[in-house]
């Protein structure tokens, strides 16, 4: 093992040692470091974003620290230990990899993607104990505590395996403008347990556009987040050089600095690229 990463090993173990450690470290368990697990992973996803890669540099050395503090928790409990971790990996990227360290012959990217799903299902069905009470499902493994777009996205992805899936994205259009329509019928009388229905299947849909434009859904809205804020931060710039207040000005001269604020943002952005 290296030597930066057997100290990485060696910091975290002191940390959570009962005699001397650090009292936060210490009473730390799996679940209250999930957060930050899941936070750190984002905060990599933010630096790419911004091709950042002093800050890239930082963040993954975050989530390899979340990685490290998860498995002394489990080494201390007796469950598996950082090598056991790193041993697992490494034997499951040889194993989806046939191509590379086997006799598989392998074309394009396009069919390894088809040869890994096949790879993870096969590993499904042996976890399973393939018992007709644990039956196997092509949507087995999608994690609930996943995003919720891309919950979605993935689940759509699986059902599309199996040929549960729109030709082309003309079925999704349609579907994106059936849903639309049922929740502005629910908006007219309707309840808010099923507006929220309507909103969820709406939503879901468009996930399954961004699937059949082979574009990540929650890329895309991360992105339009971004955009958003940028475009605001340069509508409140403006207000504030002429001394305003946002709830003061009307709706229709707030669009105005709006559309403005846009026009810069994207001039802004091409004078980067």
């Amino acid at each position: 093992m290296s030597e930066p990463l057997s100290r990485l090993l060696e910091i975290m173990a002191r940390l959570r040692d009962p005699d001397g450690g650090c009292p936060w470290d210490i009473e730390q368990s799996f679940e209250t470091i999930a957060p930050y697990t899941i936070e750190e992973a984002y905060e990599v996803a933010d630096a790419i974003a911004r091709k950042d890669f002093d800050d890239l540099k930082d963040e993954l050395g975050d989530l390899l620290l979340q990685v490290v503090y998860h498995a002394q928790m489990a080494r201390e409990a007796g469950h598996f230990d950082f090598a056991a971790v790193a041993q697992a990996i490494g034997e499951k990227m040889v194993r989806r990899h046939p191509h590379v360290f086997g006799d598989t012959k392998i074309a394009s990217a396009e069919h390894q993607s088809v040869a890994w799903e096949d790879v993870k299902a096969r590993e499904r069905k042996e976890k399973s104990g393939n018992t007709e009470r644990s039956a196997p499902s092509a949507l087995d493994g999608v994690p609930l505590a996943l995003p919720a777009l891309m919950r979605a996205e993935k689940l759509g992805k699986r059902a599309a395996r199996v040929g549960f899936d729109w030709k082309d994205m003309t079925g999704v259009l349609a579907k994106i403008e059936e849903e639309l329509a049922e929740f502005r019928a629910e908006l007219d009388g309707g309840s808010s347990e099923r507006q929220a229905e309507e909103i969820g299947d709406l939503l879901f849909a468009c996930a399954n556009l961004a699937r059949k434009a082979e574009l990540d859904p929650e890329t895309a809205l991360r992105a339009a987040s971004r955009r958003f804020e940028a475009r605001f931060r340069i509508l409140e710039k403006t207000l504030r050089a002429q001394r305003r207040d946002a709830k003061s000005v009307p709706l229709a001269e707030l669009e105005e600095i709006w559309r403005a604020a846009k026009a810069e943002e994207m001039s802004a952005a091409k004078s980067h690229s």
